[in-house]
């Protein structure tokens, strides 16, 4: 580790929290350069939805390369990104009867969201733009301000301007309480509050806590918003692309939002990538208005049309499914066993967790996790909640596997916080 401590910057953080040299990776497991294994119940933070270096999407990978096809193309027309176009558009779009405008934004998450308030605030002619309670959006000023981590946002070393932050669901209790204060401040005129461009929120809060929102209080938002004439954006840049069940996390609620955000799992290998979809009566950009060197990255086209044979049927979405329910059966057991967690499950799919009501225990059972080969991250603006983001295609045995590895950390927690009282 000399080298990252001599020359790398201190703003490095995950290999803070993992300290080895990864050497190697497939599908579910990586290796150090010790020769230990690891189960990978981190996936990248969760961008790759398909594993380490899927077979099937390497495949056509180097295919690509090999046969020297365009690597760098700035958005000029290529066969990957017409392949990926319309591959999209048949097994994702037209299943779904989804009619959306495509934009490739940049290769980031943030480039997403940056591009959907840009649109939102151009097609409105309004400027703020209400993001919510625990949400994060990403690093770049117009996505910080959105967001609410202070740790995040003191970053800026500016001003975060026109966000109106609201009540997530629950934040006030229940859901009738957070819709309640949101239509109170948007329609009384007293509120001081200007009519916003548009809303922005997560279905499910990756960074903030693994908060869930319900499919009542989703339809609730959406009907505010088409009342006042608000454009709803859904940031599904880590609950999208199937980590919540379905390929995109608001499809149970039934809900058609203006603008979505896609990143991080879209390309399916891990290669920087990102969409924001917009339905075509608000795409009024004028040509080059939003532009950037790195919009087109070929080689995510091909891996991203590779990943979305997955989604050419049911089976895959199922298979989701049933490992979600598996895991959901197995945390709620665990908290019924060690009451002293103070545990809570959350999270939705393959995007769940444990909130632990003790100071620094999460922090503690991932660290004891790693130690014993898997990987596992907090999130929550405490870091109170062990958070487990597996690849989709993990297999059920080796799920399990990890599973009780993060059992057996949560017995060598308690076991120690117990000797220590």
């Amino acid at each position: 580790m000399y080298n990252y401590e001599r020359f790398e910057s201190e703003v490095r953080s995950y290999c803070r929290s993992f300290p080895t040299v990864f050497c190697k990776a497939k599908d579910h497991l990586l290796w150090d350069i010790e020769g230990k294994e690891y189960i990978d119940f981190f996936a990248g933070a969760g961008a790759l939805n398909y594993g380490h270096n899927n077979s099937f999407l390497k495949e056509k990978l180097i295919e690509y390369i090999v046969g020297d096809g365009i690597t760098h193309s700035l958005d000029m027309a290529t066969m990957a990104k017409e392949t990926f176009l319309g591959k999209f558009y048949e097994v994702i779009l037209a299943p779904r009867r989804m009619n959306y405008k495509i934009m490739f934004p940049g290769p980031t998450g943030t480039n997403t969201v940056e591009s959907a308030l840009k649109i939102a605030r151009k097609v409105t002619g309004r400027t703020s733009v209400i993001s919510f309670t625990n949400a994060f959006h990403g690093m770049s000023l117009g996505s910080l301000s959105m967001t609410a981590n202070p740790g995040k946002r003191r970053g800026a070393g500016v001003p975060l301007e026109y966000c109106i932050r609201m009540p997530y669901d629950r934040f006030l209790g229940d859901s009738e309480s957070s819709l309640a204060f949101m239509r109170k401040f948007l329609q009384d005129k007293g509120s001081g509050i200007d009519l916003p461009a548009a809303m922005i929120l997560e279905t499910v809060q990756g960074e903030g806590g693994l908060n869930a929102a319900s499919f009542y209080w989703l339809r609730e938002v959406e009907k505010i918003g088409r009342e006042l004439g608000i454009l709803l954006i859904i940031d599904d840049v880590q609950a999208g692309c199937g980590r919540t069940g379905t390929f995109f996390s608001f499809e149970p609620a039934g809900i058609q939002p203006d603008i979505i955000c896609l990143s991080k799992l879209i390309s399916g290998y891990g290669l920087p990538m990102s969409l924001t979809l917009i339905k075509p009566e608000y795409d009024i950009w004028s040509p080059g208005e939003h532009n950037g060197t790195f919009r087109g990255n070929n080689a995510a086209f091909v891996t991203a049309a590779a990943a979305l044979t997955y989604w050419e049927d049911r089976t895959f979405q199922e298979q989701i499914q049933q490992k979600a329910e598996r895991v959901h059966r197995k945390l709620t057991q665990m908290i019924a066993d060690y009451p002293e967690l103070r545990g809570e499950v959350r999270g939705r799919g393959l995007m769940q967790g444990i909130a632990c009501g003790v100071d620094g225990l999460a922090e503690n059972i991932c660290k004891s996790a790693f130690r014993r080969g898997v990987i596992l991250e907090t999130s929550g603006p405490r870091d109170e909640v062990v958070k487990l983001l597996p690849p989709l295609t993990i297999t059920e045995e080796v799920l399990d596997q990890g599973l009780q590895v993060l059992e057996e950390s949560i017995q060598e927690c308690l076991n120690n916080e117990l000797h220590v009282a």
